[in-house]
């Protein structure tokens, strides 16, 4: 009896602590367990702030490149070109962050990003300002398979936190975008590039605050040590047509929805608002299938969603009405959305976490080939056809794509569990 009267004396003693109300409400919030949620947090909220400064270039760049006198060709050039080197540092990102670890690469491409935009403060011509577009071209090129790297490696479910991570981008892209002009009202463009840099001197400091399993691993002695036996995977073929096509409503959405919408008459307050609802119907899929999705390999619903992006792109120009246009840039929003989410559980369910940053940004290359690609094609096809019919024929290639992805699911995965349904 005298020991059960220690034992329940010494129970308060041993029973570990319950963390305070704050941190309790804080984890309800973020939906992991109390002692990870502000890790989860911190990475949420880097990624925000990193994407709402990459929102302001959208229209900060090119407004600023206009006012110095650059002709149409000279700003073509200046957005078209980076592309080609973002792909190849894309992969150089991807390659480095599984040597030093997603949290150095994402410190370093906010760095970047605080130094473009005091390089375009002191941009004065064509070449001064290509020198701080490809400051902003590297930011970018690192950050996206570091973040992705990362997330996949955060503490609790894969799906959920690359889901989380997807709205978070999205969100931050739209309201550093709708943003960018009142801010250019109130502040000037030298005003507004030094805000730009303090953005990415931020993103740097909730960086500090996240870590993940990730900056714990051992560097390999050569950075591009994956890419070999990751090119002989299927899988990985398949993830960048994957990529290409949850790619095509972004870069359409900076390039030919605005002329395609003009085309019919809509104001360009009309036109930023409907387009702006394709991202709204990306950040809705992604929250929805953060808790949804269980495994991507397994699942036909990319296939199925890439059918949708194409069949919504191509029969956008049928329907000028505004209540249609906004349900068809919803339904191309989820379908994109639904494919980003899955191409990226696909990669890292199929690879390890010593070579994850590099299969992410192999598999990653279709949103560079879509940007490089997508405005070339439409360009041309406008130019001959018209634009709605760019549109028509688009459509056709990309649901010819969605059923090549079926063929190479079937390549990739037949044969092993991950094919099971």
């Amino acid at each position: 009896m005298a020991i059960r009267w220690v034992a329940a004396a010494a129970l308060p003693l041993t029973r570990p602590a319950k963390p305070p109300p704050r941190r309790r409400l804080l984890a309800a919030i973020i939906g992991a367990p109390p002692g990870r949620a502000a890790i989860l947090l911190a990475f949420l909220s880097a990624a925000f702030v990193w994407n709402y400064g990459l929102g302001l270039t959208y229209v900060m760049v090119p407004l600023y490149a206009h006012s110095q006198g650059l002709s149409g060709a000279e700003i073509g050039i200046l957005f078209s070109l980076p592309v080609l080197g973002q792909m190849a540092v894309n992969l150089v990102g991807g390659a480095y962050t599984d040597r030093l670890g997603g949290r150095r690469i994402m410190l370093l491409s906010a760095g970047l990003m605080a130094l473009a935009g005091l390089g375009f403060i002191a941009a004065r011509g064509f070449w001064m300002l290509v020198g701080g577009q490809l400051l902003m071209v590297l930011s970018r090129a690192t950050f996206w398979p570091a973040a992705w790297s990362s997330a996949s490696e955060l503490p609790g479910h894969r799906g959920a936190q690359l889901g989380r991570l997807n709205a978070t981008t999205n969100l931050g892209q739209i309201l550093g975008t709708g943003s960018a002009g009142f801010l250019l009202g109130w502040l000037g463009y030298a005003t507004s590039f030094l805000a730009l840099a303090a953005i990415g001197l931020s993103a740097a400091a909730l960086v500090l605050g996240a870590r993940t399993a990730g900056d714990r691993r051992q560097a390999t002695r050569h950075a591009f040590v994956h890419f070999r036996p990751l090119l002989r995977l299927p899988v990985i073929y398949f993830a960048v047509l994957c990529a290409y096509l949850s790619a095509l409503p972004f870069s359409l959405s900076t390039s030919f929805y605005p002329l395609l919408l003009l085309h019919y008459g809509f104001s360009a307050d009309a036109s930023g608002l409907l387009i702006a609802l394709r991202a709204v119907g990306s950040i809705g899929a992604s929250l929805l299938l953060a808790r949804l999705v269980r495994t991507g390999p397994a699942s036909r619903w990319p296939l199925y969603a890439g059918a949708t992006v194409a069949l919504a792109i191509g029969a956008l120009p049928l329907f000028p009405a505004a209540p249609l246009i906004a349900a068809l840039m919803l339904l191309v929003g989820v379908g994109s959305g639904t494919m980003t989410l899955y191409f990226q559980i696909t990669i890292s369910e199929t690879s390890n976490a010593e070579q994850r940053g590099s299969a992410l940004a192999l598999g990653g290359f279709g949103w560079g080939l879509s940007h490089l690609t997508t405005p070339l094609i439409m360009g041309f096809l406008a130019d001959r056809h018209g634009i709605a019919s760019g549109f028509y024929v688009l459509g056709a290639l990309a649901l010819a794509a969605a059923g090549t992805a079926t063929a190479l699911r079937r390549w990739a995965f037949s044969g092993t569990r991950l094919a099971a349904a």
